[in-house]
């Protein structure tokens, strides 16, 4: 099927005013607007070149338009008399119908508010926001280079090489990998909000119209003004749910990038420049860039799906496949030799959930202790005495995890419990207790070393198996017995809302390997109700000595840390502070949004 022809005014930022009809757009490249000129006031006259904001900012140089407003470079007087070698910055302005609008105000502080939170390499420095009259105005660092729309748009222009590409998409990523994590989605990312400077960086810029995706109890603001009211947006690069008006989600974005990607990669833009609606209405299909490899297409592929579904889940993930990385491996050796893995960081992961691959070799020091399984106690055997409820007698069992439940059949309590628990004891202590009939003991006993970690997750892992255990992990096909040249590959669920995913290996001698966050897999992120399968065959290979560990899942409703921790740390170290970090969680979202679960490998010897 035919193409229709570009439409290079496509590229434009489309904003609705509170008139009630659409202002005429204008790009950040210098072009002038048509749009048509506000009458002057015969009491203040607009501010341009050669005049002075707040008797500290000259604007010496229309830079150009913006959805918002107008951008100048401007003399910052204070900082030239205090002899500052960079006394220059860039100042945007509200353009006549922007200011216009009733919130106009509240969009610039939010936008000067947001950008000061979004600091980062690749993201634009803005510094802050006021007012001259009724002007208001951005601060914001004075870049010295070009547009990558300016680029794009050069007639000669027929596509860079991979290799010359690869650093401007990685920048791209990797601003608004920073600014998910956070929150924020770009909303109307494109070539004309990309700036490639003299020195070689990437920044992108504009984070006017960024709206939160993942809304926090303190952030009232959004209940006072949204920038998706203003209706902002570029058709050419706008997601199919945007252009439809739905909530902004990270993976409006990811379409953007992909776009953007391609057109970097050919010269073109990947449907000739029809909004993503029209392009999904005439069936039209992407083409295969010259030279792309299969990982890379297939990343591209994904990252510009019309269905938001079928999109890339995370910006990490489509920089891993556009990258087509195969890590080198990386052996890491802990303390006492208990353990070494070799990570692989490449990933299988179903549902395009986080792109994530260990491969590696496990030191094993013990092994697993058996399984309990009970039967019942009759009712004739049970002592005279108070009966205790089964709560209080699991409450008061010290290193253990155990739920209890109850059917036409009896009572099950289940869990996880030290190695040198006394069973006789806790059988005869249950059998006792109120309501108990028919009781069904089946506990799997844990080194006595991992104790503190069962303590810390417990209360989850408790509250986890009583809502029905939508929180967990478990090996594929339930094998936790594996032999030698096996491949570890983890099943895991997440519960029904948006949650952050932490996967914690515990090793016997004291340390604990992190496993997911980590500095190769720094994405962790997971909507309501996901599947994914962590590892693929060859991966993460079982090899001697042999004998048994710990790995829990916790699932928390925002971040755990906010940095990454090291790779591999103290056990205690890391336990006190998850401790600390969790009651600070559960006093503001509640305990309800935390749950855990454990899986313990027992590996051997090929027979």
């Amino acid at each position: 099927m035919d193409q229709p022809k570009e439409k290079s005014d496509s590229d434009e930022t489309r904003l609705l005013t509170n008139l009630g009809h659409q202002a005429k757009s204008a790009t950040t490249d210098g072009q002038k607007s048509d749009a048509p000129a506000e009458p002057e006031s015969k009491s203040e006259r607009i501010k341009g070149v050669g005049d002075t904001l707040n008797g500290r900012f000259v604007l010496e140089e229309c830079l150009g338009f913006g959805g918002m407003g107008m951008v100048y470079k401007a003399l910052d007087l204070r900082k030239l008399e205090a002899s500052d070698r960079k006394p220059y910055i860039a100042i945007k302005v509200l353009n006549v119908q922007f200011r216009g609008h009733p919130k106009s105000l509240i969009a610039l502080q939010r936008e000067a508010k947001k950008a000061q939170s979004l600091a980062h390499p690749n993201i634009v420095t803005v510094y802050d926001f006021d007012r001259d009259g009724a002007m208001v105005y951005l601060t914001m660092e004075l870049l010295s280079g070009r547009s990558l729309q300016n680029l794009l748009h050069d007639p000669d222009f027929k596509g860079l090489s991979f290799a010359e590409a690869l650093p401007i998409i990685t920048g791209m990523a990797k601003a608004l990998a920073h600014a998910h994590e956070r929150g924020f989605v770009h909303c109307d990312l494109k070539p004309a909000n990309v700036f490639l400077t003299d020195t070689g960086d990437v920044k992108v810029i504009d984070f006017g119209i960024a709206r939160v995706f993942r809304k926090s109890e303190e952030d009232l603001e959004a209940t006072v003004f949204d920038p998706g009211s203003l209706g902002g947006m570029t058709p050419t690069y706008a997601s199919a749910e945007m252009l439809e008006h739905r909530d902004p989600d990270p993976r409006d974005d990811i379409y953007a990038l992909g776009c953007i990607t391609y057109e970097l990669l050919t010269g073109r833009h990947p449907f000739n420049r029809s909004p993503a609606t029209q392009a999904r209405g005439a069936g039209l299909k992407l083409q295969r860039p010259k030279d792309l490899g299969h990982r890379q297409w297939q990343a591209l592929r994904e990252a510009l799906a019309f269905d938001r579904e079928k999109r890339t889940l995370t910006v990490p993930q489509f920089l891993h496949g556009i990258a087509g990385q195969h890590h080198p491996e990386s052996y890491v050796a802990l303390a006492g030799g208990a353990i070494v893995i070799t990570l692989l960081l490449v990933a299988a992961v179903a549902n395009k959930w986080e792109s994530m691959r260990h491969s590696g070799n496990i030191t094993k020091v013990t092994e697993e202790p058996p399984v309990a399984s009970m039967s019942a106690v009759p009712a004739s055997e049970k002592a005279p005495q108070a009966r205790e409820s089964v709560a209080a007698v699991l409450a008061s069992i010290p290193c253990s995890a155990l739920t209890k439940s109850a059917d036409g059949s009896g009572t099950l309590v289940q869990g996880y419990l030290a190695e040198d628990a006394n069973l006789a004891q806790l059988k005869e202590r249950l059998g006792a207790a109120d309501g108990v009939n028919n009781l069904k003991l089946n506990v799997r006993q844990v080194n006595k070393d991992y104790c503190p970690v069962i303590s810390a997750l417990a209360p989850y892992w408790r509250s986890n198996q009583e809502t029905g255990g939508a929180t967990s992990i478990h090996t594929k096909g339930n094998n936790e017995k594996l032999i030698e040249g096996d491949s570890l590959i983890m099943n895991i669920t997440t519960p029904g809302y948006d949650s952050y995913v932490n996967i914690d290996y515990y090793v016997l001698d004291g340390s604990v390997v992190h496993l997911v966050p980590s500095p190769r897999a720094k994405a962790n992120q997971a909507p309501s109700n996901y599947t994914a399968t962590i590892g693929s065959p060859g991966s993460w290979v079982v090899s001697k000595p042999f004998g048994s560990e710990l790995i829990a899942l916790l699932i928390t409703p925002v971040p755990l840390f906010d940095n990454i921790r090291p790779e591999h740390e103290s056990r205690a170290a890391y336990l006190q502070a998850i401790e600390q970090r969790l009651k600070e969680i559960v006093a503001k979202y509640g305990p309800e949004r935390l749950s855990a679960d454990f899986v313990q490998l027992t590996t051997s010897p090929k027979p």
